[in-house]
């Protein structure tokens, strides 16, 4: 049908090429990044329609976008478009990382005992009974397991934090969820770290690549990390504070690490959340304290997200596939939700469930790791993780609506808020 639509034009620009020589040859298809600009904009305009009419979070339309457009579905976003989106995709994630590293409130935790108890609780918990489902009901080796309880123990930041800033939610749930994430991604990538060694250990025919791989991994990111929270703060404390010079600058260091971890293959996520962890400790002159990303990062959000949803390989998917997705979905849940429970305090116990509830999604920072991992070994790391890929997609859809939830029940989300960048 398209072919007949373009025929008449096609002729009309082949005949003026024959007099008009600096004409391009007729396009045999629409420019990738053309093409994949198109389809950022359908993707906020399905976001923005579902939040609107639905009260859906605009971050689950994003990932539909993506899902809808991407190689699993219409095959409108190819392979190859998303390889050189992945760079955007990395910056996205590298902001919305550093965003939960500076909010990682280390000093609240050593005031709190019973917080803390209650994150590794979280923690442990999460892992040892992911691990347990996918060893000895899924039928995975124990270093697949690993893998699959650290790409999926911890909650999904970026989501967490998008779905706070869309609904402006403040108060001690709204805190707590973004401390029990901070804190689970951070486990997720120490978790992360020992699995790649525990990988290499299992399939490498080279004992360094067990050892040497998880050290470059934490030495990169540490370093990358450090050296942008360095760089960052020393010239921001010559600018004015809160100035528009002074997010210029955060950005630009955040951007210079996330291209140096790229080109160094230490994962974005760790590093940029090392770099916010950084920031947060080091910034004893409060340079950089109440310096926020501009409401562009928005705008990164709606990238990673269509990304994200057009990486899912739901072409792969099955019936097993997805009742052991949801089986490991419902184990995750009931051990975050149980930890929660049990860690006491002077929090109201539906209040703590709440907070359990919150810190379900699971998304972008699950998918890129388990892509890094799958990567190591492609012959048998892509079927080897597809549990955890695909409850992460399932998640993707629902985990934003359960964190909204939580943060509506609680009464901490501003009355009538729109949020996000509409």
């Amino acid at each position: 049908m398209i072919e007949r639509i373009l025929a008449p034009l096609r002729s009309i620009w082949e005949s003026l090429i024959e007099r008009l020589i600096f004409l391009p040859p007729f396009p045999e298809s629409i420019d990738s990044l053309a093409l994949f600009s198109l389809l950022l904009v359908v993707g906020l305009l399905i976001g923005e329609w579902l939040h609107a009419h639905a009260r859906w979070p605009k971050v689950t339309g994003y990932v539909l976008a993506g899902t809808l457009f991407g190689p699993s579905a219409l095959g409108w976003i190819s392979i190859e478009a998303l390889a050189q989106a992945r760079p955007i995709a990395d910056a996205a994630l590298g902001l919305l990382m550093l965003e939960v590293g500076r909010r990682l409130e280390l000093k609240w935790l050593r005031s709190n005992p019973i917080l803390l108890r209650g994150t590794l609780a979280d923690i442990s918990l999460s892992f040892a009974l992911i691990f347990a489902f996918a060893f000895w009901l899924v039928g995975l080796s124990p270093a697949w397991a690993a893998a699959t309880a650290a790409v999926t123990m911890a909650s999904a930041p970026a989501v967490v934090l998008l779905t706070i800033e869309e609904s402006r939610a403040q108060g001690q749930v709204t805190e707590r969820i973004i401390l029990h994430t901070a804190i689970g991604s951070a486990a997720s990538f120490v978790a992360f770290a020992i699995v790649l060694g525990v990988v290499h250990a299992e399939l490498s025919e080279d004992w360094l690549n067990a050892i040497l791989h998880p050290l470059w991994v934490v030495a990169g990111a540490l370093l990358v990390g450090g050296l942008g929270a360095w760089l960052a703060l020393r010239i921001a404390s010559a600018l004015p504070k809160r100035s528009l010079a002074q997010v210029f600058v955060l950005v630009a260091c955040a951007l210079l690490a996330v291209g140096i971890a790229r080109m160094l293959a230490v994962p974005v996520f760790l590093t940029l959340f090392l770099m916010g962890v950084f920031l947060a400790a080091c910034d004893k002159r409060q340079t950089l304290r109440y310096t926020d990303l501009p409401e562009g990062h928005w705008l990164l959000a709606i990238v990673l997200f269509v990304i994200v949803g057009a990486s899912l390989p739901w072409q792969e998917f099955t019936w097993l596939a997805g009742l052991q997705a949801l089986g490991l979905l419902l184990v995750r849940a009931a051990a975050k939700t149980a930890a929660l429970a049990w860690s006491g305090g002077s929090q109201p116990l539906h209040k703590r469930l709440l907070v359990g509830l919150g810190i379900q999604p699971l998304s972008a920072t699950a998918v890129f790791m388990a892509y890094e991992i799958a990567g190591l070994y492609p012959e048998v790391g892509r079927s080897a993780l597809a549990l955890s890929l695909f409850a992460a997609a399932m998640m993707e859809l629902l985990g934003p609506a359960l964190c909204r939830l939580a943060l509506s029940r609680s009464g901490e989300c501003e009355a009538g808020n729109k949020g996000g960048i509409a």
